[in-house]
Formats: C-alpha cells, structure tokens, sequence
C-alpha cells in the first residue's frame, strides 16, 4: 500500500540538531506536508477530569519535546516505524479548561474525522477522560474493543463530587455505551487504593481482567504478555497507557502517583510481546511535567509512544 506514495519521515537536515527548531513528535511532519496520514499522534491539552494533582494539560507539549531524541530503527522489531506507514503529529485538539463535556465532544470530533479518513489516532494527554471519546470514534468505525489498559488505577470508576464524566470513569462509561468487547479487556499493572471490594465486582462488570503490579515480581515478562495476548483475541484492539502505571522513580511528572510499580523495562518488554496485534488505536495519558525531575517522564512517555506506535504500523502489515 505504502510503496504508491511517498513516506516522509523524520526532520533529516545535517545543518539543523536535533535539539532545534520546532518540536513535532519525534521530529516528524505536519499533516500539511503529505499526501495521506496513516497514523496521527494527536495532542489532549486537558486535564479538567483529573481528581488529584493537575498539571497534565501540559503534557503533550512535554512529550514533543523529549521526543526529539527519538531514532528511526526499532532494534527489537527490526523494522523503520517511520517508513512503514506514514506519521504526522497532527498537533493539539483545540479544548479548553472549564467544560470538560464540551472538550469531550470536540476531541471526538476530531479523533472521528481522523478515523474516517483512514487514519490510526495515537493520543497525548491530558487527562485519562481523552479515552471515553478516542474509544467512541474507534469503534464507531470497528466495533467493540478489546481494551489493554496499563494502569495503576482501575478507571472503571461510577460518581466523583457528583460527575459522571472524569478521569477515574473512561472505562466505565465506555462499557456501558457498548463500546468494550466484555469478554476480552485487560488491565496491566494495577496497584492503587480502593475503597473496598465491590470495586472490583464493578470492573469485572466492565469486562475487564487484572495483571497487577506485584505479579511481575514473581512471572516472567513473556507470560505475562502472553495472558494478555489470550484475553485480547482477534478482534481490534485500543491501548490505553497510564504513564503512572510506571513506579515514581520512572515516572514522577502525574497527577496520581502510586508507589510499587512496574518499571520502563518491564513496561516495554510487555508492549514487545504484543507484536502482531490489530491495534486499531492508543493513548499515552497523565503527563503532569509540573512534577518531572529531568525529564523522567517526558522521556518514559515519548519511548512509549513510540513503541506503540511501532506496534501499530507492525499491525498493519500482517
């Protein structure tokens, strides 16, 4: 398909390093410069949903900005994501801080104009309740998801301070609108507080199964991301990355910071083992760099983002 068209990958002029000019996501064009995107990552300035610390609507510009050290070839996967498809940082959706209703439907909007043309939409955030209109626009044009959702927190959430719509609620609110496939969501690296039990009988109602934190202490990375594998199937799937699934010595810029997590290393050894998956869309959520200490965070969340969206152009070519 790709070898119609031209790619156009990252910024490559010798004159120019790396550290200069403006910061696109890893370096690469704007929508403008080329013909057809075959994936966007796609800015959520927001953080109205956040019930903690805020700071995250200035995330994905701290994400451009420490992804400018990113290279072209992925060792592991042993392919050029840049080449395969075509990227485009399709800059920042237009929202604002005191409706977070109104923010939702313009991020949907435009997540949804995207999907329509063809288009994978890899998001930045902002806040977790950029998942709720990421995940309305993917299956309008998919079906129900299978969801992978790396986590310190369940986001399966009902009522907080009288809101339905927050960033404890995504998934919640997504099962209930048909738009999960119950039967084939996974949680990865849930550790937080809960109030009690029937939490957990409410996430299950969700349709989702848990990998938490401590388990990969006692099993190797593989197994764990062959469970995921199983649960997910064959059917599409959305990845949903909660930077604070990461410990806080990985990643101390969120809003919601829980102790006893997961590592960079274990993070990605589980994305790698999902090579293969139909990935259909993702996010990488809750950058708060009010909180960052040499850019950690900025750092953790742009690798991420680029092994996810490695795992999405791998995607499309099985």
């Amino acid at each position: 398909m790709n070898e119609e068209r031209e790619i156009i990958g990252q910024r490559d002029d010798p004159a120019v390093p790396r550290y200069a000019g403006i910061a696109t996501f890893a370096l690469l064009p704007r929508p403008d410069e080329v013909e057809h995107a075959d994936l966007a990552v796609l800015g959520m300035p927001l953080d109205s949903g956040t019930s903690f610390r805020p700071g995250a609507r200035f995330g994905p510009a701290h994400i451009r900005e420490h992804s400018r050290q990113l290279h072209p070839y992925h060792q592991v996967h042993e392919t050029y994501p840049f080449r395969d498809q075509q990227v485009v940082d399709a800059g920042d959706v237009a929202v604002g801080p005191y409706d977070l209703a109104q923010a939702v439907e313009r991020i949907h909007a435009e997540a949804s104009r995207l999907v329509r043309q063809g288009t994978k939409v890899l998001a930045l955030g902002g806040d977790h309740t950029v998942a709720l209109p990421l995940l309305r626009a993917a299956a309008a044009a998919h079906g129900p998801l299978a969801v992978i959702h790396f986590d310190a927190h369940l986001d399966t959430w009902d009522v907080l301070h009288g809101a339905s719509l927050w960033h404890g609620s995504p998934f919640r609110r997504a099962a209930e609108e048909g738009l999960l496939d119950l039967e084939h969501c996974q949680h990865v690296g849930i550790r937080s507080g809960v109030y009690g039990p029937d939490e957990f009988d409410d996430d299950r109602r969700a349709g989702f199964e848990l990998i938490r934190s401590d388990e990969f202490q006692r099993r190797p990375m593989e197994e764990i991301a062959e469970q995921v594998r199983r649960r997910v199937g064959s059917g599409p799937v959305y990845v949903s990355i909660d930077i604070d699934v990461l410990d806080p010595s990985h990643a101390p810029g969120t809003g919601t910071p829980e102790v006893a997590g997961i590592t960079t290393r274990e993070l990605f050894a589980v994305l790698r083992g999902l090579a293969g998956l139909p990935i259909v869309g993702g996010d990488v959520v809750e950058v708060a760099p009010a909180y960052d200490h040499a850019g950690i965070t900025g750092l953790a969340a742009a690798h991420t983002a680029w092994e996810l969206l490695t795992l999405m152009g791998l995607s499309a070519r099985t």
